[in-house]
């Protein structure tokens, strides 16, 4: 297969190749997989379809990103690519959106009024010199091949495939000149991956792929059965990740973009090592150097700087005070600790109260979603509020009994724990 890797992507992305033929060629390497060598022979054809960014010499070595398999309350990168520029890396994040239970980053960051993630590779480099650091949109002109191999595996059922998932996350994430990439891939019944070995199948894959295209790439498995933090939605994420910049955000959510962004600095020579990057990425988290930097990015991408005077600005930019927002408090029905919250359950409530999407072209509703008021390891009473929902007219009973149905309750105390897996 390796000598027509080339020709075929080379079809694919001039049309020479029917979606037929297309497919045909996907689906034996769905069945079949690729090697080592072939997988990243596939991304390098992938990744060198399009335009693959430049960065000056002086600045390279700098230049990192990080990329997750997706989860539910995954608002990592928008504390995580700030805190970064305020440490010094510099950091073009090219995102995607939400699609079924999971949110995604720009349609996060589109809840506030203003922001644009269309820019142009130009608008782009200018940001990264002055700013630091962009979350923005895929262009037409990076990875071409893939968005076409994609369209055709979203719609003959070809996923869920190693090789072919490893190219298309990694051609496009490396068409941006990145000197070192984080791949965090989620464990878990809310993730892509459901169990750890097939997490770690993926994980060999991009560490080794990445390093063949000459990217420094570490990957790590990170815990994804509960919700990241304590928000889900779009709107509430954006309040969370401004909390987390601020200092007092969720220490689940602190501990994964300290350590993640941690690997960064140690990888781009900014930290002698990644617990001291962990630690300056700490400390740009509370020292309020990675808000005015996050600030900085949005007002940059075309966000009024009034909306961050106050409290009361950024919560009436967001939607969040709209007197046609309603909120329900959801109570618990025994005393206990709190084992278990079903992170897929309440994603796809949160999805089906309009803060998610089932086709591509679905309009969100920004501001509704679920805030939690507990996590795993909490003491709660009954009757006591565990989450509040924000939603539009009337919560339906469905609705409640399903949002109920996600807590679990134990006699027993339980300790809550790391979200890290493994680091490899």
């Amino acid at each position: 297969m390796t000598s027509d890797i080339q020709s075929t992507v080379d079809g694919i992305v001039d049309g020479s190749l029917s979606d037929k033929q297309v497919e045909d060629w996907l689906r034996v390497v769905f069945e079949n997989g690729l090697s080592e060598e072939e997988t990243v022979e596939l991304t390098h054809a992938m990744l060198h379809s399009g335009m693959v960014m430049q960065w000056p010499e002086e600045l390279a070595h700098l230049v990192v990103d990080k990329h997750s398999t997706g989860g539910v309350g995954d608002k990592v990168s928008l504390p995580l690519a700030p805190a970064l520029a305020a440490c010094g890396a510099k950091v073009p994040m090219i995102s995607g959106r939400g699609l079924g239970f999971t949110g995604g980053t720009l349609d996060k960051l589109e809840s506030l009024p203003g922001y644009t993630v269309g820019l142009t590779p130009d608008e782009l480099r200018t940001q990264i010199d002055e700013v630091g650091c962009v979350i923005a949109g895929q262009t037409g002109d990076i990875a071409p091949a893939d968005k076409r191999m994609y369209a055709i595996r979203d719609v003959t059922g070809l996923i869920a495939s190693v090789p072919l998932v490893t190219g298309s996350i990694l051609s496009k994430k490396a068409a941006a000149g990145l000197s070192a990439l984080v791949m965090d891939i989620k464990v878990g019944r809310a993730a892509f991956m459901k169990n750890e070995a097939d997490a770690r199948e993926l994980a060999n894959s991009m560490a080794s792929t990445g390093e063949g295209l000459g990217m420094k790439t570490s990957v790590t498995l990170t815990e994804m059965d509960t919700p990241i933090g304590y928000a889900i939605g779009n709107s509430l994420e954006i309040l969370e990740s401004v909390e987390t910049l601020r200092g007092c955000g969720p220490s689940d959510l602190e501990e994964l973009v300290c350590v993640q962004a941690g690997i960064l600095l140690a990888a781009a020579g900014l930290a002698e090592n990644e617990e001291d990057g962990a630690l300056a990425i700490h400390d740009s988290l509370h020292d309020g150097s990675a808000l005015a930097k996050f600030e900085q990015m949005c007002i940059s991408q075309g966000v009024s700087a009034d909306v961050f005077a106050n409290e009361h600005s950024l919560l009436h930019a967001l939607g969040l005070l709209d007197p046609n927002l309603n909120t329900t408090e959801v109570c618990a029905t025994e005393s206990g600790y709190i084992s278990d919250i079903d992170a897929l359950s309440l994603a796809t409530v949160s999805s089906e109260l309009g803060a998610g999407r089932r086709e591509i072209n679905d309009v969100l509703d920004m501001a509704v979603g679920l805030l939690l008021d507990a996590h795993v390891g909490s003491h709660v009473e009954e009757g006591a509020g565990w989450v509040t929902v924000y939603h539009r007219g009337k919560l339906s009973n469905d609705h409640l009994d399903r949002i109920k149905d996600c807590l679990t309750i134990t006699d027993n105390q339980v300790d809550a724990r790391s979200r890290i897996i493994d680091i490899l």
